[in-house]
């Protein structure tokens, strides 16, 4: 049986998920930026916490796993790399293991940059990925542990995936990613697209993901580094792509 999600807001502007395996009736929380808005969602579907599957230790994707394992008794998948920031661990991963949850099954990308030890979640047999604050919707996060090397190429490993994989990141920052791509692709039609499309899903109180892989790698600057036109874009024509990637981030960190 197909995974189901469950998407809702958590905080100022991170989004909170849920999936669910409905032919064993387990359910992961990706992250825990807060409980309440966590457990409301779980009464709206009616679903019971099994886990809480944890892309990296900010704060604001942590702070509410300590009141959700106190009233659920779950268990608490982690990146070993940052276990010892993150609060009642059970079980720790690292790249290429398995995370199981009910029947579906999730494999571990290591996916480093934004903090040393950031993990996705790639559950393969439904194309979801979980990809906290590695990639955004026509975005990225912002390079605080890594190196813009590291980012790039956890970055590529993301592009990888199947083209009709669908991304959940960890918060809505759409519209002001797409204001700061067409400073750097105006003339890019498949971001132009995407900026009439958010603007609709904004009015309308919609979510602006999940997007998808393929979606991602026409529109989302951050994964075309090694496009010709964008290293043109940013005066760094024939340089390495990584080098590229670190001129386009560093820009939209002042933006």
């Amino acid at each position: 049986m197909p995974a189901e999600t469950h998407l809702f807001r958590c905080l100022n502007d991170n989004y909170g998920v849920l999936i669910h395996d409905p032919a064993t009736g387990a359910t992961a929380a990706i992250d825990a930026p807060e409980s309440a808005p966590v457990e409301a969602a779980l009464k709206a579907k009616g679903w019971k916490l099994t886990d809480i599957l944890v892309t990296h230790h900010h704060g604001d994707h942590t702070g509410g796993i300590a009141d959700l394992k106190q009233r659920h008794g779950c268990r608490v998948v982690a990146p070993q790399a940052e276990a010892g920031k993150i609060p009642l661990v059970d079980e720790t991963v690292r790249e290429g293991d398995t995370v199981r949850v009910g029947n579906l099954s999730a494999n571990v990308i290591e996916t480093p940059g934004h903090t040393s030890g950031h993990i996705t979640f790639w559950f393969h047999g439904d194309k979801i990925a979980f990809a906290g604050d590695t990639l955004f919707s026509i975005g990225c996060g912002r390079v605080i542990e890594g190196t813009p090397e590291m980012m790039w190429d956890s970055l590529r490993k993301l592009r990888d995936l199947p083209g009709d994989t669908r991304v959940y990141c960890g918060h809505e920052y759409t519209l002001a990613n797409i204001k700061f791509a067409q400073t750097i692709e105006p003339d890019n039609k498949a971001l132009a697209a995407r900026a009439a499309e958010a603007a609709k899903q904004i009015a309308a109180g919609q979510f602006t993901i999940p997007t998808t892989i393929d979606e991602e790698k026409a529109a989302n600057v951050f994964l075309r580094a090694d496009v010709p036109a964008v290293a043109a874009a940013v005066g760094l024509s024939g340089k390495p792509a990584a080098q590229v990637f670190a001129e386009v981030r560093a820009r939209k960190n002042k933006f």
